[in-house]
């Protein structure tokens, strides 16, 4: 058996970031962007208004207070997507309103609540309250945008702002690490698909599932390829479907030692195995190896335990990093925190220990209690947990208030 760094960094070393492809911004949410996006053009484009108001010289209102109001007269009315075309002269103001152009001479915007609009029913002349400073209320050209300048660098993951911003520049689309095709596939004789009726000695696929759904949430597409018997042939036919069109394949069960557990076996003469059993629990079965694929290629495969905690828990120790490597993440763990134990973790074999915890967050404190039973079969207690806390190979035993790293599933109510 090997440690769980030794098997992640050898997991690892094999596997390369995907190529790049052209993707329309609206589906390029949470990629990696692969070239650098430069100012096609200054924004704003233009001088615009930052308030509904009027356009005017600050000049001409410098002596403006509420009991005296400077009147001006007004010459035009600018909206947002309008050209203007007039120019303030001295002694008039133009109505305009938020996000357009500011007409030539106004170096100033009077918002509307500083005026006595709603007193006047000609609309012809303006009274100004107060005198307001050159460049108020003016969003001036090039101050978020300068035309070739490099606003995101390429390895960025593209946020929501950061597809407005292609949006606002006029990218249609951009060029993002693709996300890998997952071929998973489940193996066992005893297994049925959810849609089918349930028969007696035979369980539902629920692997498949939660795996495919672990791949969505890392980013990676899922692709499920069905159930395999537990037989060479049906295993091979799996294996030759999921070859031509997936970038990694994960396969569930198989891999350990069982009269049935065929798996690596058949991976074996599909390409080579470089490990499997890994010092940790559960997941302690694990196989990892590169098939051979068409056209020279070589295609990383990852194959779990069968029982539904211990494939999660592989997934998320090896799959999980290993899809953000292949989409061109830097980090790909999960972030830890320290809590405080509220129930005994034994730890009985020298192995790593993955405990399926509820972490709660009480006055700056993290704590946390076990999910229930820990067995490998028990997918309800990863279903409660929102941690896993981790129990080192040469700890036999974590008591109430000490201590422990947590790697963080998601995040407790009231995390700040």
């Amino acid at each position: 058996m090997i440690s769980v760094e030794d098997a992640l960094e050898h997991i690892l070393g094999f596997c390369s970031v995907l190529s790049p492809e052209l993707k329309p911004i609206s589906g390029a949410l949470g990629q990696i962007l692969a070239e650098d996006i430069v100012g096609r053009f200054d924004m704003p484009r233009w001088d615009n208004s930052a308030m509904d108001g009027y356009a005017v010289r600050a000049n001409d209102i410098k002596a403006a207070t509420n009991q005296s109001p400077t009147v001006l007269k007004v010459v035009g009315k600018i909206a947002a997507g309008d050209v203007p075309h007039r120019t303030v002269e001295s002694g008039t103001a133009i109505r305009i309103m938020t996000g357009a152009p500011i007409p030539t001479m106004a170096d100033v915007v009077v918002p509307f609540e500083d005026t006595d609009e709603l007193e006047r029913k000609s609309g012809t002349e303006i009274g100004i309250h107060l005198p307001v400073p050159p460049g108020s209320n003016i969003r001036v050209q090039g101050t978020d945008i300068k035309m070739g300048q490099t606003i995101i660098d390429r390895s960025k993951v593209l946020k929501a702002a950061d597809i407005g911003i292609l949006a606002s520049l006029g990218y249609s689309e951009v060029q993002v690490v693709k996300r890998p095709t997952v071929g998973i596939l489940a193996t066992g004789d005893e297994l049925l698909d959810p849609k089918k009726t349930l028969e007696p000695g035979k369980i539902y696929n629920s692997n498949s599932y939660s795996i495919a759904a672990a791949v969505q949430a890392s980013g990676g597409i899922p692709w499920m390829l069905g159930i395999a018997n537990d037989t060479w042939q049906s295993i091979g036919a799996m294996l030759d479907k999921g070859i031509e069109h997936a970038d990694i394949l994960i396969t569930t069960a198989g891999v350990s030692k069982g009269d049935y557990d065929l798996v690596k076996n058949v991976l074996a003469e599909y390409g080579k195995i470089e490990l499997w059993s890994v010092r940790m629990r559960p997941a302690k079965p694990l196989a990892f190896g590169l098939l051979n694929a068409p056209e020279g290629r070589r295609m990383p495969i990852l194959g779990l335990p069968g029982n539904p905690v211990s494939a999660l828990i592989a997934f998320e120790q090896f799959g999980r990093p290993t899809l953000r490597k292949m989409m061109g993440f830097v980090n790909n763990g999960r972030p830890r925190v320290q809590a405080i134990l509220e129930d005994p973790i034994v730890n009985l074999d020298g192995r790593r220990q993955y405990a399926r915890v509820i972490i709660t967050k009480r006055e700056d404190t993290y704590y946390a209690r076990l999910t229930g039973d820990q067995a490998s079969h028990i997918l309800t207690s990863m279903s409660l947990a929102n941690g896993l806390a981790i129990c080192p190979e040469e700890t036999p035993r974590k008591e109430i208030g000490e201590t422990i790293d947590v790697e963080m599933l998601e995040w407790p109510v009231g995390y700040a």
